[in-house]
């Protein structure tokens, strides 16, 4: 009887930073409407870069949902399957010493573990550079048609995930409650209260406030 498949559901992305932020609130949605075998791991990967590189090294068929630069119009989904995958990887370095993570995939080639299947579910960003913002509505509409993408996928290694019927699940590798998409949305302040480019008291000085 072959064993099978180790199968790593990666997010990652800031989600901190608007639409960076679509990697993680995909896998994290995943996670609170499926659960799947013991073989399955789902892990908000955010910017823990070269650190992610054991949980690559473990698994045999990695999905990844992230904010991609295809130079398609805003919001549009699109997926990438094997070798093509490396070079689309990761729409924006969010500051100068963070790794990407086609380093990360260079790493565990390497060191000779490599995964067998790659797929990369990526929506083309809308907006970026909004530190505090959430995912802009085109992002957001995404998010259940790149699960469906990714069943789709896992169903050809014959993986099929446990519905939740309303209850969800939450895994250890997600982020903590606080931090959901419903909760962030709800507690972080509005633009005109909080001056997400910079300190409004810097911008008067210059003329910009």
């Amino acid at each position: 009887m072959n064993e099978p498949p180790n199968i790593l559901i990666l997010g990652i992305g800031n989600v901190l930073w608007a639409d960076e932020g679509f990697g993680v609130r995909a896998v994290e949605a995943l996670a609170g409407r499926y659960r799947f075998g013991p073989n399955v791991r789902l892990l908000d990967g955010g910017t823990q870069g070269i650190y992610l590189v054991d949980q690559v090294r473990w698994t045999d068929v990695l999905v990844v949902f992230d904010a991609v630069d295809y130079g398609l119009p805003p919001g549009t989904l699109k997926r990438v399957e094997g070798a093509e995958v490396p070079r689309f990887l990761g729409a924006k370095k969010m500051s100068l010493h963070q790794t990407g993570f086609q380093e990360v995939l260079a790493l565990a080639d390497l060191l000779g573990e490599y995964p067998q299947h790659l797929l990369l579910i990526g929506v083309q960003p809308v907006e970026l550079d909004d530190f505090g913002g959430s995912l802009r509505p085109p992002v957001k509409a995404c998010i259940f048609p790149a699960i469906e993408l990714a069943l789709e996928f896992l169903a050809g290694f014959g993986v099929h995930g446990e519905p939740l019927d309303g209850n969800p699940g939450r895994l250890v590798d997600l982020p903590d409650p606080a931090l959901s998409l419903d909760a962030y949305e709800s507690g972080r302040p509005s633009e005109a209260t909080a001056c997400r480019v910079g300190d409004p008291r810097v911008l008067a000085a210059f003329g910009g406030a």
